[in-house]
């Protein structure tokens, strides 16, 4: 199970109209690829995605992207929130959204359920995690990441025994607060390379035995985070699995905006050029974009880009975009189109006193995050900077300093933001 997440306010305004699981990733991707890949790769292919806010586009890009043959039993399911004859309610938190589907693991071919987040960026084979599960005897598993006592702060921390049992849990700890008794031991650090990474977080990554998951969600717990892990440690053999790997939460906006910006690097941490663990997305059959007499420096260009005497320096460049002459673009994820203007449409809306979709001719964008079908005109100058105080005008949006455009908006010419 995949869940969605809740009305994704962190990762506003990218989710006014999409929900978190469906915010484009990487140019031609979307977050929820991640885990569906993950899952596929790992032989999974009983999959459902729990969402509630704004799932239109989610449901559209799965059902048009995951489709398993028909002699297979296959699917991957998006599971809205809806009002039942038991349940008049949306879902009030993770541990409750799946209480509310735990019928559809009712059968005798269910042992084990895997809770997976929708908006983390990482590769793993789950069938290592089951093995270890199985191999433990535990009613429920806990991937979690070695951290540094800065990074606990914003994750639930976690103290295990010698034999890998979760003994102690704490979410949130503040940056002033005494958390050295969930510290890794010495021995235990050194023997896993620790450094000074010597705690443990959750990864929001659970598996459980169908029959402990009915259990611990018999009663009215929330959030699997804050209710159930503490219970489930109290009543339950929970252990941890130790992950080492890159492992990247894109749940607020300067998290989306860096983590974009690192896969342009020539060494990213996170590589998506992996054969036999691929991400999979949509396949929308565009052509090899276009690059002519322009400046590329450290950029990632998705399919059928036409980018036409620009300077682009650090960005991702998203499916469809259109890039025109002079125009610069520094530190921007753009995340291109839904369509495509022809020529004729291009001219037809300038001429109407109207901005074609893209960055038009000599227009500077900088620290931004152009959201898709944008449209930029000509000398517009959109500048986001560190420190930038927080603002919505509706168009344009800064978080964390980032200059964002919404989806669809239109910025004049000569507009300076």
């Amino acid at each position: 199970m995949v869940l969605g997440g809740g009305q994704g306010s962190r990762l506003y305004p990218l989710t006014v109209q999409r929900a978190k699981p469906a915010v484009p990733l990487a140019g031609k991707y979307r977050l929820i690829d991640i885990p569906i890949s993950n899952a596929i790769n790992s032989g999974l292919r009983q999959i459902f995605v729990l969402t509630q806010f704004n799932s239109a586009s989610l449901n559209a890009h799965i059902s048009k992207t995951y489709r398993f043959d028909a002699f297979s039993s296959g699917f991957v399911e998006v599971l809205a929130a809806e009002q039942t004859e038991a349940s008049l309610d949306w879902y009030q938190g993770t541990a409750d959204a799946v209480r509310k589907h735990l019928h559809r693991f009712a059968r005798p071919d269910v042992d084990h359920v895997i809770i997976l987040s929708g908006d983390h960026l990482y590769r793993m084979d789950y069938r290592l995690l089951l093995e270890r599960h199985v191999a433990s005897g535990a009613g429920a598993t806990v991937c979690t990441m070695p951290v540094t006592r800065a990074e606990c702060t914003g994750l639930g921390v976690l103290a295990c025994d010698d034999e890998g049992r979760i003994r102690r849990f704490k979410e949130k700890p503040r940056p002033d607060e005494d958390i050295s008794d969930l510290e890794v031991p010495g021995e235990l650090a050194r023997a896993n390379a620790l450094g000074d990474r010597t705690f443990l977080a959750s990864m929001g990554i659970y598996v459980f035995r169908r029959d402990v998951l009915t259990e611990v969600l018999a009663g009215d717990s929330v959030d699997f985070g804050k209710h159930v892990l503490p219970a489930a440690i109290h009543d339950y053999r929970v252990v941890s699995y130790l992950f080492q790997d890159y492992w990247e939460d894109i749940g607020t906006i300067s998290a989306f905006f860096e983590t974009n910006l690192a896969l342009c690097t020539p060494d990213p941490r996170f590589v998506f050029y992996k054969q036999g663990a691929p991400i999979y997305t949509r396949a929308r059959f565009l052509p090899s974009s276009k690059v002519f007499d322009s400046d590329l420096k450290n950029a990632l260009i998705s399919d059928g880009c036409i980018i036409n005497g620009a300077t682009v320096d650090r960005a991702v460049i998203g499916l469809r975009s259109r890039v025109q002459r002079g125009a610069r673009l520094k530190d921007v994820v753009m995340m291109g189109a839904d369509f495509y203007e022809d020529d004729a449409q291009r001219d037809a809306v300038s001429a109407a006193g109207g901005v074609p979709v893209g960055v038009g001719p000599g227009a500077v964008v900088e620290r931004a995050i152009i959201d898709k079908n944008a449209c930029i005109g000509a000398g517009a100058v959109l500048r986001g900077w560190a420190g930038r105080p927080d603002e919505d005008h509706g168009r344009w949006v800064v978080r964390d300093g980032i200059l964002i455009v919404t989806k669809g908006a239109v910025i004049p010419p000569g507009t300076v933001i």
